[in-house]
C-alpha cells in the first residue's frame, strides 16, 4: 500500500500488532487505532469540517495527544499548541492559525478556553470512557462521511520562531510527513519488533515525527508517557521493555544522573540505540550515554521546516561521531555561500536542504520564502561543514534564535513583552551559553530615567505573559546597550561583552 498520506501509513501495518501503549491502560492495536481515527474523522465531518481546515490541539502529553494528532492529521491539518502557554500567547497563535476548532481535555481549566472564546472559535472536550484503550476518546455525537486528503494537503502546521519578524507559520503536507517518517524509520532500521518510549512533547516536531510517525511507519509501537520524568524513566523503560528512545540533550543528562546509580539496570534494558536531536549533544554526554547503556548513540539534525530529520549518524557497523550530526538522511544536503553557490567539502557555509520532507514554503509570507529558498534549496540559517567522510558538523548559527534545550525561542517575542513595561526604555534579549540547556536567555535592560526595577519584579511581570521556559535567566541593567557600527543593537556576542560568557 502506498503511504503517501498519514491514513495509509497507519493502514500499512498488520492490524493485530500493538500501536500505542500507556501506563495502566489497555493496549491500542493498529486495528483499534484505525477505527478510532475513522470515528473521530467522521465526527469532524459531522461538524462540517473538511480536508482544508485546521484544528488546534491543546492536550497534555500522553496517548490522547498522540491519537488526537493522528485523527486530525489523517484528514485535515493539526495545529498542536504548548499547553503551558499563557492566554495572550494562545490569542496570538489562534489568530494567526485561524483553526475551525480547539480540542481540549474534559473539564480543562487551560486559558486557551478564554482565548478561543474571545476569537469566537468553538472548543471541544475529548471524553475518555472508563477502561478505554490507550488513546481512545470521543468528541461529538454526530458523524458524517469524510474523504481522504491528497499528499499535497496540509497535515500539520507549526510556528517557527523569528528573530527579526513575527514567528513564521510552517505548513507541512501529508507527503512531507510520510517522507520524513520513512527517512527516520529507514535510518534507525525500525521494525515491528521495536517499542519506543516517547518522552518528547507532542506539540514539537521531534516527538511527533521522529518518535510517533516514524514508529507507526514501521509497524512498531510507542509508549506515550505523560511527559519526561527522570525519576520514573528506568522503571517505565524496564516494564515496557523498550528498544529505544529519542530525546534532547537535557533529557539525556538527567537520565545519565539517574542511570549512574543503577548501572546494571541501564545495561539490562539492552537498548538497540539511543537517539538525540533538537540541540547539540556535548561529546562528553555522548560518550557517557554509550558507556552506561552499552549501545550506540545516534545524534541527528532536524528542524520544523524539514518535518524534522535532515542528517543523522548511522547505526553500526557504520560509525557514530561525537560532535557531528551525521550523514544526509533523507533530503539532499549541501553547503552554500551567501551568493547561493555550492561549496566543496571542507568549506564552511550555510547548510541547505532539498527533498520530499521539506515544507513547500511559509504560509502567507512571500518575503520569508524569497529569503529562505535559493534555486529550490531551503536555507536552514545554520552554519556547517562536511568532513572527509561526509559527516556534517554544525559550527554556528546564522540566525539569532535562542535554543534552550531544544526549545526554540524568538528574541523578538521576549523583547516585545518587556517593552510593554512602563519603566523600560530599551531592551534586547540574547543567547547565553549554558552547561545544562546549551543556551539560556539573557536580557539587557535600560530603564526610563528615574525608574527603579528589581530582577524579581521583572521576572514576575514576564511570568504573566510568557511560558516559564521563555523567562530570562540572566538580567543586566545597563545605562546603554552596546551597539554595532550601524547603530543596531547586536544580540550575537552580547553575552560575552556583558561578561556572561568566558572569552
Amino acid at each position: 500500500m502506498s503511504k503517501k498520506n498519514i491514513y495509509n501509513l497507519l493502514n500499512a501495518a498488520p492490524k493485530n500488532l500493538s500501536a500505542i501503549t500507556a501506563p495502566n491502560r489497555p493496549v491500542l492495536t493498529y486495528e483499534a487505532l484505525i477505527k478510532h481515527v475513522d470515528r473521530i474523522g467522521g465526527q469532524f465531518a459531522g461538524q462540517g469540517l473538511t480536508n482544508s481546515d485546521r484544528v488546534a490541539i491543546v492536550l497534555p502529553n500522553g496517548p490522547e495527544m498522540a491519537t488526537a494528532f493522528l485523527a486530525v492529521s489523517s484528514f485535515m491539518s493539526a495545529a498542536p499548541l504548548n499547553p503551558a502557554y499563557k492566554q495572550s500567547e494562545y490569542e496570538f497563535y489562534l489568530e494567526d492559525l485561524k483553526p475551525k476548532l480547539v480540542m481540549i481535555e474534559e473539564g480543562s481549566s487551560n486559558t486557551v478556553r478564554q482565548a478561543a472564546l474571545k476569537l469566537s472559535i468553538p472548543v471541544a472536550e475529548i471524553k475518555v470512557s472508563k477502561n478505554a484503550a490507550a488513546g481512545e476518546f470521543s468528541l461529538f455525537d454526530t458523524s458524517s462521511d469524510i474523504s481522504l486528503p491528497s499528499e499535497n494537503t496540509e497535515a500539520l502546521v507549526l510556528h517557527t520562531s523569528g528573530t527579526t519578524s513575527r514567528p513564521k507559520v510552517v505548513p507541512l503536507t501529508q507527503g512531507n510527513i510520510v517522507a520524513s517518517a520513512g527517512n527516520i524509520s529507514n535510518t534507525l532500521k525500525l521494525s515491528e519488533a521495536d517499542h519506543s518510549l516517547n518522552i518528547m512533547p507532542l506539540f514539537h516536531i521531534h516527538g511527533l515525527i521522529a518518535v510517533l510517525c516514524a514508529s507507526l511507519y514501521s509497524g512498531s509501537s510507542i509508549c506515550c508517557t505523560p511527559g519526561f520524568n527522570a525519576l520514573k524513566f528506568f522503571d517505565l523503560a524496564t516494564s515496557e521493555k523498550i528498544t529505544w528512545y529519542s530525546g534532547v540533550p537535557t533529557m539525556h543528562q538527567a537520565i545519565l544522573l539517574r542511570g549512574q546509580r543503577q548501572v546494571d539496570g541501564a545495561k539490562a534494558l539492552k537498548l538497540r540505540f539511543i537517539r538525540s536531536s533538537s540541540a547539540s549533544l556535548p561529546p562528553a554526554v555522548f560518550e557517557e550515554l554509550a558507556n552506561l547503556f552499552n549501545c550506540p548513540v545516534i545524534e541527528a539534525y532536524g528542524m520544523t521546516e524539514a518535518a524534522h530529520q535532515m542528517t543523522s549518524n548511522p547505526l553500526p557497523p557504520q560509525i557514530q561521531k561525537a560532535g557531528f550530526v551525521g550523514l544526509p538522511a533523507g533530503p539532499e544536503v549541501c553547503i552554500m555561500d551567501s551568493e547561493g553557490i555550492q561549496l566543496q567539502q571542507g568549506n564552511e557555509g550555510e547548510v541547505c536542504i532539498k527533498g520530499e520532507n521539506v515544507t513547500p514554503g511559509y504560509d502567507n509570507n512571500p518575503e520569508a520564502n524569497a529569503k529562505g529558498f535559493t534555486n529550490g534549496w531551503f536555507r536552514t540559517g545554520d552554519q556547517g561543514v562536511f568532513d572527509e567522510d561526509g559527516y556534517l558538523k554544525i559550527t554556528g548559527r546564522l540566525k539569532e534564535i535562542i535554543n534552550r534545550g531544544g526549545e526554540k525561542i524568538s528574541p523578538l517575542e521576549i523583547d516585545n513583552v518587556f517593552m510593554e513595561h512602563p519603566s523600560i526604555q530599551q531592551v534586547v534579549s540574547f543567547a547565553v551559553a549554558d552547561k545544562t540547556y546549551g543556551e539560556e536567555i539573557g536580557l539587557a535592560v535600560v530603564l526610563t530615567d528615574g525608574q527603579q526595577l528589581s530582577e524579581t519584579e521583572l521576572k514576575a511581570f514576564a511570568s504573566e505573559k510568557l511560558a516559564r521556559f521563555k523567562i530570562p535567566k540572566h538580567i543586566c541593567f545597563l545605562e546603554e546597550i552596546p551597539k554595532g557600527a550601524t547603530g543596531k543593537m547586536q544580540r550575537i556576542g552580547l553575552a560575552k561583552k556583558l561578561g556572561l560568557e568566558d572569552s
